[in-house]
């Protein structure tokens, strides 16, 4: 690797954009966790924030290393793609302990589970029907 008084201005400029913009992302999604009220709203906005700011974090870096060492490094991709595939969803299953939790507790500002009564019924056709049941006549 070489030294950092190697790397070009415009380089600088432009790794400089993607990390303090990375930053302000993740920073406004860090506010709306504490701006937004319920942990259900909550759970989107630094959700949000993370992967938007990590993008364009990791898009800095990349340039950065990629210009110093001549070559494209995918090291970036990589943890790109893992920190995407892997936040949604932490998000779902934590919304869903969180909804359980609160159902179990009977929390009014979580929805009624919906029961199957009350459910809208879908019209049975012959592939829906299982096997021991009579065909409506």
């Amino acid at each position: 690797m070489t030294l950092a008084h190697d790397f070009p201005v415009w380089a600088a400029i432009l790794v400089a954009f993607f990390v303090l913009g990375g930053s302000a992302i993740t920073l406004v999604g860090s506010l709306g966790l504490l701006r937004l009220g319920t942990f259900y709203a909550r759970t989107h906005a630094p959700t949000l924030g993370a992967t938007m700011g990590m993008g364009t974090i990791l898009c800095g870096s990349a340039l950065y290393f990629s210009v110093l060492e001549t070559r494209p490094v995918v090291h970036e991709v990589l943890i790109a793609v893992f920190i995407t595939l892997t936040t949604p969803v932490t998000l779902m299953l934590l919304a869903r302990a969180a909804l359980y939790r609160d159902r179990a507790e009977g929390s009014p500002d979580v929805p009624a589970a919906e029961r199957m009564e009350e459910a809208p019924q879908r019209p049975e056709s012959a592939e829906n029907r299982s096997e021991h049941e009579e065909p409506a006549r």
